[in-house]
């Protein structure tokens, strides 16, 4: 059989064990410098933290003050550069009209000088009955523009046909004439105009001499590059305009 072994000793308030006393936090014992190191950082960086922000506030509201001053300034300069704009567009108009004229003014050919041209050219047996100017040719589809200066058309009459080609031959070495734009368009035997007879009405037979047609295009060579030739045919008042045009720029020499 089993038998009960109690010890009730145990049960004895001289035999249970004394409680412990329970107490607060206790600060550890020994060098506190930690500690206050602790301290002085949780305290002083609310403060950087602070200082930081209003340092940033600051920056920025002197930022927002510089990119107002630089806003105002693109301002006057978008201002300005328009009104450059419109002078250059100005200055631009009136140097294309200045050029215009100069161009037209360049291509004047004085008259006086081409007839006097002509009279130094013209051989002793040769006349000219008809010196006339021709419009210009209207440009053809796919060819360049043609002289807008017109052409020049001269009759008369020759003593025979070779006295016509050296009269050609003459012309095209004219700088006032485009030399391969001369040509001979008629030619032609034809009795010599003789004055009526004064005799018993005895009738003559005139000569044959050859009625001629040359035409030719006028020079596309400007006229501030013909002023050697044009001082030579005595037109001093177009010499004179051209080289005080050159003086200011307007036309290069």
């Amino acid at each position: 059989m089993y038998g009960l072994d109690i010890n009730f000793l145990k049960d004895r308030p001289a035999y249970q064990p004394k409680a412990e006393k329970k107490s607060g936090a206790k600060l550890p014992a020994g060098n506190l410098l930690p500690v206050y190191l602790g301290v002085g950082v949780g305290l002083c960086l609310p403060l950087f933290v602070g200082g930081g922000l209003w340092f940033l506030q600051a920056k920025t509201g002197e930022l927002e003050q510089a990119i107002a001053l630089l806003d105002e300034e693109n301002k006057k300069l978008d201002a300005e550069i328009v009104s450059i704009n419109k002078i250059k567009e100005q200055v631009n108009a009136v140097k294309a009209e200045t050029q215009s004229l100069v161009t037209v003014f360049d291509q004047i050919r004085p008259w006086s000088a081409m007839l006097e041209d002509l009279r130094d050219r013209i051989p002793a047996t040769v006349q000219i009955e008809n010196v006339r100017q021709t419009a210009p040719t209207p440009p053809t589809a796919g060819q360049p523009p043609g002289n807008p200066a017109g052409g020049i058309e001269i009759t008369g009459l020759a003593r025979s046909f070779n006295d016509v080609n050296d009269f050609l031959l003459v012309l095209q070495q004219s700088r006032f004439l485009k030399s391969t734009d001369s040509k001979i368009i008629t030619a032609s035997l034809v009795d010599a105009p003789l004055p009526p007879s004064r005799g018993n009405g005895v009738q003559i037979k005139p000569p044959q001499v050859v009625k001629y047609t040359i035409q030719s295009s006028l020079s596309d060579v400007p006229a501030s590059e013909l002023i050697r030739e044009l001082e030579q045919k005595g037109t001093v008042g177009l010499v004179t305009r051209i080289r005080a045009m050159q003086q200011t720029g307007v036309i290069t020499r």
